[in-house]
């Protein structure tokens, strides 16, 4: 695992980041396929899955058979697993729900804000390179408890074209109301815009593969989106105190995603990085997907060495990482130093691993440098805000004046006017 300064990390960083032909011509296929969809319906949905997929689907939904062979299919520690993490999730996330609010602010005058959920939403899981119920469990369980009408999911089938049992059973305890057995740019272009047989929602969320990510932001005005996911991110700081071989499973733990995945060390001490380096690559030999992790580890993988903390917290701000893990000594005392970071880890018993499947905290985050200015998905995401304003007659007239006179400047001699009409209406 290569060993650099953050200067050698930025400069490799900017060139990584220019502008790519692939992704013009990503586009093309991406927008294609939604034009397709939205033309076409079911029969280019079942095409697409055909020609990417390897088989045509005859079946859409799931159906209440296949959520029945699922329950059989799984085990009694993966039931119970789910149901564990399925309570630690919904325990947090139900401190995020929002309520209505309303003030009297003077005399005559009543203002609020009135917190709605919203009526559909459409949930994308991936299931391609591995199978995510955990997934499924931190995007359901926030829409469940800010409660959304409708909430439809999205997933590729299996060759056997039946979807991953234990996504299914995830999806059914989490709340899911429908499931589609469709996935890539034209399952999100499904719920954009609806088909036959896929009814259109408002809003999706979830991750998936560069085409489901393209797909999410040109859909995104006509439904809204989560967030546009890249792939998957650690950054650890580390300082003497912190054991080689703990960071190492955690970088690793990343890395496996996905070969465009980021792991990234940095610590104070040249000693540690350099055990380090080989404890990755020790590790390494004996995971499943080792093919993966040595491409993720070789082209994104690094160790930054610094002089300081400062200059680590420094450096993690300007990264803004999807996953932070403080491997540090007094890791709570150095937290009000971070400001950007999706999600933060502290200390050397709380992994990366942990906040993906069982601690409540949602593991959708926001990714490639996004967490300077957004948030992990959480109830929020599922509600909506409307203002609510009551002003009696005499409240009006107290501020009538004020209001024609901002009107004029602006030229809107019509907004003027509605209030005009009310000062002279001595019936009203």
């Amino acid at each position: 695992m290569k060993i650099s300064t953050v200067k050698e990390f930025t400069d490799e960083k900017e060139q990584r980041n220019r502008p790519q032909q692939n992704d013009v011509d990503l586009d093309k296929v991406v927008l294609e396929i939604i034009r397709r969809v939205r033309e076409r319906g079911d029969e280019a949905v079942r095409d697409y899955t055909e020609k990417f997929d390897g088989f045509r689907l005859a079946d859409l939904i799931v159906s209440p058979e296949e959520f029945a062979e699922a329950r059989s299919l799984i085990t009694d520690e993966f039931y119970a697993a789910i149901c564990k993490a399925k309570h630690n999730i919904t325990a947090y996330h139900e401190v995020q729900k929002e309520r209505s609010w309303f003030i009297n602010q003077d005399k005559g005058v009543m203002l609020g804000q009135k917190v709605t959920p919203l009526d559909s939403v459409g949930i994308y899981v991936p299931g391609g390179k591995a199978a995510y119920p955990s997934t499924v469990l931190m995007n359901a369980i926030p829409a469940t408890i800010a409660g959304v009408r409708r909430i439809a999911m999205v997933t590729p089938a299996q060759a056997n074209g039946k979807v991953n049992p234990h996504v299914l059973v995830a999806a059914e305890e989490a709340g899911v109301d429908i499931v589609y057995k469709i996935g890539g740019a034209q399952a999100i272009a499904a719920l954009a815009y609806g088909t036959e047989t896929v009814q259109k929602v408002v809003k999706i969320t979830g991750p998936g593969n560069a085409y489901v990510a393209r797909a999410k932001k040109w859909v995104f005005g006509d439904v809204a989106i989560d967030m546009i996911a890249g792939p998957s991110e650690i950054c650890v700081v580390a300082d003497e105190t912190a054991k080689p071989a703990f960071v190492a499973a955690d970088l690793l733990s990343q890395a496996e995603h996905d070969e465009r995945a980021s792991a990234i060390c940095v610590t104070t001490s040249r000693e540690f990085a350099e055990a380090l380096s080989k404890e990755v690559h020790a590790q390494m030999e004996q995971l499943d997907r080792k093919g993966i992790v040595e491409t993720s580890i070789t082209d994104n993988g690094r160790i930054i060495v610094v002089d300081s903390l400062e200059e680590a917290f420094q450096f993690v701000n300007e990264l803004a990482p999807e996953h932070l893990q403080l491997m540090i000594e007094n890791p709570m005392e150095q937290l009000p130093f971070i400001r950007n970071a999706g999600a933060i880890f502290l200390g050397n018993y709380s992994p990366e691993a942990l906040g993906d499947y069982i601690a409540g905290p949602n593991h959708t985050l926001p990714t490639n440098g996004t967490a300077a200015f957004s948030s992990p998905l959480g109830v929020y995401d599922f509600m909506k805000k409307s203002s609510v304003i009551h002003y009696s007659r005499q409240a009006l007239q107290d501020v009538s004046d004020d209001i024609i006179t901002i009107a004029d400047a602006e030229g809107l001699t019509a907004h003027a006017n509605s209030i005009k009409v009310r000062k002279a209406d001595e019936n009203a």
